[in-house]
């Protein structure tokens, strides 16, 4: 009877152990990550874009304003564009670890759609794409923005029918408005 009770003991104790092994494990799986989900270098290579800017062409006419925050985590830059013109347009930029490659979704009051995707190498933050007009006619895309002295920011769209001849589309230098 003492035998029996003793392995009763002990089979009551390797239930119980395992039920607070696997409530653990489960507890453990619960917890949130402790570092932020875009914390890497990569995820803040277009950081230098963000802030709330005045934008004018290289001659000193005024293009609009624009407020790029980080949203989401800190994993999406939010672009909200207003046109001097009353054009207005909003962006989202993500850096799509998957592809090792950043994205910019770009949609507008006059039912745009512009996709891009690129990287950023020497300062310069390159994105392509191509869009496709009401006849089927397929032209390039490709958005520039590069960091300049004083804190300011040069972005420049160009647009390519052949992918060799290259048109300005916008050219806009980004200086900071001070809070």
């Amino acid at each position: 009877m003492l035998q029996r009770n003793v392995r009763l003991s002990a089979i009551c104790a390797m239930i119980l152990s395992s039920r607070v092994a696997a409530s653990t494990l489960a507890h453990a799986e619960q917890q949130p990550d402790p570092r932020p989900p875009c914390a890497t270098p990569e995820h803040r290579q277009f950081d230098f874009w963000l802030g709330t800017w005045d934008v004018r062409t290289p001659d000193g006419k005024r293009a609009g304003a624009n407020t790029i925050r980080l949203t989401l985590s800190g994993c999406v830059l939010q672009e909200n564009w207003q046109g001097a013109g009353g054009h207005s347009g909003t962006s989202y930029n993500i850096y799509d670890a998957s592809r090792k490659r950043w994205h910019q979704t770009w949609v507008d009051d006059q039912g745009q759609l512009l996709q891009l995707d690129g990287t950023c190498a020497d300062g310069k933050m390159v994105l392509v794409g191509e869009t496709v007009d009401s006849t089927g006619h397929a032209t390039k895309q490709r958005i520039t923005w590069q960091r300049m002295d004083g804190g300011r920011v040069r972005q420049r769209w160009d647009s390519s029918s052949d992918g060799v001849t290259w048109q300005v589309v916008f050219d806009g230098i980004y200086s900071p408005v001070k809070p």
